[in-house]
Formats: C-alpha cells, structure tokens, sequence
C-alpha cells in the first residue's frame, strides 16, 4: 500500500485538509498522514471548510515531521508557497503543491474562510490527478523524486 505524508508549517490548515480530503478521495487505497515542521493544532477554519464538503477532520491531530518514519512514507507532498516547508529525509517520491496558508487570511471572518475554501479547492484538483496516476496499472509512486514535481 502506498503510504502518502502532506507537510507544511504548522500543520493546521493546508495539510490538514489535504489529509481529510485524500483519506475521502483515496479511501484504504493509500495510507495517508500529515506532519509540520512547528506543529500547532487544526485549525477551526480548516475544520469548516471541510465540514462544508461532508468531510469531518475533527479527530486529526497536528504531527511533528520528527515522529514520522521516513521509511513509512512512499510519497511526500508539500504545501508550502511564502515559508520555507519542511525537509524530509530519506527515498521518497517529492511532490510540492505551493498555496498559500489560509491561516495567515486577514479580514472579515468570511473572507478568511473564503481563502480556506479557495485552498481546500485546489487541494482537492490536485488529488484528483494524483488519484489518477495511483489508478495506473505501472503507477509506481513509491521511488525517489524523478523530475516531475506536480503543480
């Protein structure tokens, strides 16, 4: 079973949603988790963004990169876009996806929760390519970063 690990800062918002929504999309084809480099909790607007969809992340909670086993992970996704993401050792196949963090949205409770919704959005097209390389017969996920990092 490939193993897939989102990675961002705080672990909070972008990962955490990118977790909630892979865990819908993927089901028990692939075990995923998410991780940060300084963790924090989920964040309340992360968890209605989510609500919005049908999908509940309540019960996830933020991780430190440091308690992951790189040998546990096949495919590591990292969501940074102004900070720097965390690094992840070992050979694992690297893909980053640069969003900005709704965390840092200004304004109007709405207005930030538009931005959450903005990202959980394009989390969600990307999984959807990435679900569908997972459905390739030859797809092999599992290997070091080739080149082909997705956008």
């Amino acid at each position: 079973m490939t193993s897939l690990l989102f990675l961002c800062v705080a672990n909070s918002a972008r990962s955490q949603m990118a977790e909630g929504l892979a865990r819908a999309r993927l089901g028990a084809r692939v075990r995923v988790t998410s991780a940060g480099s300084s963790p924090t909790s989920v964040h309340p607007l992360a968890i209605a963004a989510l609500d919005e969809i049908g999908i509940d992340i309540r019960g996830q909670r933020s991780t430190s990169v440091e308690a992951v086993d790189p040998a546990s992970v096949d495919v590591a996704v990292t969501l940074c876009a102004e900070e720097v993401c965390p690094a992840f050792p070992g050979s694992v196949r690297r893909l980053h996806w640069p969003m900005p963090d709704p965390a840092r949205a200004t304004g109007s409770d709405a207005d930030r929760l538009e931005r959450f919704r903005s990202v959980r959005d394009d989390i969600a097209r990307r999984l959807a390519d990435l679900d569908a390389d997972l459905a390739q017969p030859d797809a092999n996920l599992a290997r070091p970063d080739d080149g082909r990092a997705a956008t």
